[in-house]
């Protein structure tokens, strides 16, 4: 015996081009070594697994794990109050150009312990862990020095130690500019976040490269800069753009063929080509949207026309998201930008593998790809987006093990 053959079950494959959510009904699937070794109609399952161990799935929905491809959910405090200051009129760049926002985050991170922010962190992935979740990325961005950059990372990297997910980690320093660089961003971009990146690249600690291209963040010559680096060093780079503006920074990511741009409100139609022909993902990021009561929306029929990946993320922050739900996540894309529930199932599972560079072994339910997957008490794959909250999640199939109820 030496495999596994889940039965029972429908699969939602995810595979592009295989029909609606590439569904397969009375469905099986065999597991070796941790891979897919074979999927279809249980009745063509081959006579060479006729002798693994089986387990009986008793008429689930099988999908691919569930990915978050873009969230800050290491930091320190939180920002209850600032909720408080835009129901009264506030905006986020008033918030933060008066002291608060990311700096007050900032000062919380760099006060709290290694110990007390792994266990916030690990409160908020198992929140998402519960919504199926198998793969986190996490930003650092809440230091903004490099010592403080270093030590983010290498708390995500423990989450991993601690938890069975995958992390991916991403280096953010360029995510705002601390008190003591005031008026100085050049001279931060040159003493922190270049330097920084190479020293937790030298260290194993950096999957990714991002930042904040916004007035109240780094502009897009700066940003070019850290990306000039990330490139020499061999780090990919994805890029918070036209969250609040157009400044073009989605055409930057675009040049330096990032994984992603992220949020993309005010992204300019004529500029969506530019995404495509670079294979870059679009994150969308409806949590923020929903927070910072925004109504410009990203350009979406101009992105799905030019067939440009649309990944969904929760966007786990303490400030403009506060939301560790991506199945909330991704109701919130149907609901207020207009995804199909194909869509939002896409956009966590296949186009998220793709906006992490994961795409070759995580997203879809195909031969060869990791046996990591979500077993649902769910009717149909519409359902995972229709249905608010609830415990949806039956158990989870991890390296061809069954874990649940």
């Amino acid at each position: 015996m030496s495999g596994r053959v889940f039965a029972n079950c429908t699969l939602a494959t995810m595979v592009a081009g295989d029909g609606p959510y590439g569904l397969v009904g009375n469905a099986a699937l065999a597991v070796n070594n941790g891979l897919i070794a074979w999927i279809g109609p249980a009745s063509y399952l081959p006579q060479e697994y006729s002798d693994w161990q089986r387990h009986d799935l008793g008429g689930a929905l099988v999908t691919p794990a569930l990915i978050d491809c873009h969230t800050h959910l290491v930091f320190g405090g939180d920002r209850s109050h600032e909720f408080a200051l835009r129901l009264g009129g506030a905006s986020y760049e008033e918030i933060a150009r008066s002291g608060g926002g990311i700096m007050s985050t900032v000062e919380a991170t760099r006060a709290a312990s290694d110990a007390q922010l792994l266990g916030s962190a690990l409160h908020r992935v198992d929140d998402l862990m519960a919504d199926g979740v198998a793969v986190i990325e996490v930003k650092s961005g809440y230091g903004l020095t490099i010592e403080h950059e270093m030590r983010m990372l290498r708390i995500a990297r423990e989450i991993e130690r601690r938890r069975p997910v995958r992390v991916r980690t991403t280096w953010l320093a360029a995510h705002a500019l601390p008190p003591e660089y005031a008026g100085e961003a050049d001279r931060y971009i040159d003493e922190v976040a270049i330097p920084g990146l190479e020293r937790a690249r030298a260290q194993g600690l950096v999957d990714a490269v991002d930042g904040f291209c916004e007035g109240i963040g780094f502009t897009p010559a700066q940003i070019r800069r850290l990306f000039e680096c990330a490139a020499a060093l061999g780090v990919p780079v994805k890029l918070h753009a036209e969250q609040l503006s157009d400044l073009k920074g989605a055409v930057l990511a675009a040049e330096f063929d990032a994984l992603s741009a992220d949020h993309l409100e005010y992204l300019a139609e004529e500029d969506v080509p530019r995404l495509a022909e670079a294979g870059t993902a679009a994150v969308l990021l409806p949590g923020a949207f929903y927070a910072l009561r925004e109504t410009r929306l990203p350009p979406i029929a101009a992105l799905r026309a030019n067939g440009v990946s649309m990944a969904v993320a929760s966007d786990c922050n303490p400030g403009s998201s506060p939301l560790s739900s991506l199945r909330l996540a991704m109701n919130m894309a149907c609901t207020l930008f207009r995804l199909t529930p194909e869509e939002a199932l896409a956009g966590t599972t296949r186009n998220a593998a793709a906006a992490l560079g994961l795409d070759e072994d995580c997203g879809t339910i195909a031969v060869g790809k990791r046996a990591d997957l979500a077993v649902w008490d769910a009717p149909h794959p519409d359902f995972l987006s229709y249905w608010i909250g609830g415990d949806l999640l039956r158990g989870r199939i991890q390296a061809g093990d069954y874990h649940g109820r």
